[in-house]
């Protein structure tokens, strides 16, 4: 199955204050979404899993974009999320196919991170955005990386696509201070903590 691209939007936000005091370093927040075309639209199919293992050259190549439009270093990435929108006439399940093309394309590009990647999806016309929800890479429970980056295309998804999209920070929220695991106090391995 080939996964046929229409377009590649990749954007980073730099955030250097929250009303507070400016931030000694930047929290840098990237999102990069590929509009895709659903060969499932229209119809339901039994088995849509060939088009997961087709999206996993996609996953590696956009988690690798991101990256590198947030400065190259994978080291430096410390929060992560993904989602999909799918075009009215396909499923939510359709968006269900990149969570592992997704989520393993990022753990992929940064080595070791131990986290679930968090996801979300729905079904909506073109021009809707997508809050893709954000946790440290390491552990799901540092609270300090609970964060959101809020993303869309102004002309999709058109009904029979798909748009799929990776979301990385560098830190943690400006301003984070409501306590909690910290970044530092990640001990057990376990992706929780």
């Amino acid at each position: 199955m080939e996964i046929k691209v229409r377009k590649i939007m990749c954007r980073v936000d730099e955030i250097l204050h929250e009303g507070g005091p400016v931030a000694e370093v930047p929290q840098k927040k990237g999102v990069i979404m590929a509009v895709i075309a659903n060969p499932y639209a229209g119809h339901y199919e039994a088995d849509i899993t060939p088009m997961m293992k087709a999206l996993e050259p996609l996953g590696a190549e956009l988690a690798d974009r991101l990256v590198a439009a947030l400065g190259g270093d994978p080291a430096r990435i410390e929060g992560y999320g993904k989602g999909a929108i799918v075009g009215v006439e396909g499923e939510l399940e359709h968006g269900a196919l990149w969570h592992v093309p997704g989520g393993y394309a990022m753990r992929g590009a940064l080595g070791e991170a131990l986290a679930i990647v968090p996801s979300t999806k729905k079904v909506a016309p073109a021009g809707t955005e997508i809050d893709l929800p954000i946790t440290h890479v390491n552990a799901s429970y540092v609270r300090s990386h609970f964060d959101t980056v809020t993303a869309g295309i102004s002309d999709a998804p058109k009904p029979d696509e798909i748009v799929v999209a990776l979301a990385m920070t560098t830190g943690p929220r400006v301003h984070a201070r409501v306590g909690g695991l910290k970044a530092a106090e990640i001990s057990k391995k376990d992706g929780l903590r």
